[in-house]
């Protein structure tokens, strides 16, 4: 079984856990989920991880398109252009969807966004700040038991001691907690660079 696979099942995207605190993050953010197809962005936006061999690779990135598939599949409907919207054929059969909820669940990654030239979807807020929520004694034996740990840590500069993990992983808490913070108004996110590098000596990424 593959690592992305783990982390659905019983590691940091744990398709019975991970929703919960990212719906918890909403609530705090933005008031209550009322509306059904956030539950449904919940719940969906990390199952792309199923199959993949890595978290952070080229691969894992590429985990956001499964979910922004279903949202858009579900939510989306299509929309009336004028001619002169839909200068040639390929285009119109492009543009004349709403995005609107594929785009919400694809840009739950702040990488990807980047890469697209778009802002951080609300999604990605609550899915940010639900690292800051959940417990280290229930996150760090999961991404443990999967072996995210030492993909999460592998710039770290000692991943072995107890006490080290938990001072990373309070390290990232802090870091998404300031993220969420200077960009849940949807002001561009200026944090992020095109490519992963270390921010600090514990390995949390920018």
């Amino acid at each position: 079984m593959n690592i992305g696979t783990k982390s659905v099942l019983f590691g940091a995207h744990c398709f019975f856990f991970h929703p919960w605190f990212v719906a918890a993050a909403w609530w705090k953010l933005y008031g209550f989920p009322w509306d059904p197809r956030l539950w449904v962005a919940f719940f969906v936006h990390d199952l792309g991880y199923l199959g993949k061999p890595n978290m952070d690779g080229p691969e894992g990135e590429s985990h956001v398109e499964l979910g922004a598939r279903i949202m858009g599949w579900l939510f989306d409907r299509p929309r009336v252009l004028s001619r002169d919207e839909c200068p040639s054929d390929g285009e119109f059969i492009y543009r004349m969807w709403n995005r609107k909820w594929h785009d919400f669940s694809l840009y739950h990654s702040r990488f990807y966004a980047k890469k697209d030239g778009r802002k951080p979807s609300q999604l990605c807020m609550a899915d940010k700040l639900s690292i800051a929520m959940t417990p280290a004694w229930l996150y760090l034996p999961m991404v443990k038991a999967t072996g995210e740990i030492r993909e999460y840590m592998a710039l770290a500069k000692s991943r072995n001691s107890t006490s080290d993990e938990r001072t990373w992983y309070r390290d990232v808490q802090d870091y998404v907690r300031r993220w969420v913070q200077e960009h849940k108004d949807g002001r561009e996110d200026t944090w992020t660079p095109s490519h992963k590098k270390p921010r600090s000596d514990s390995g949390v990424w920018q």
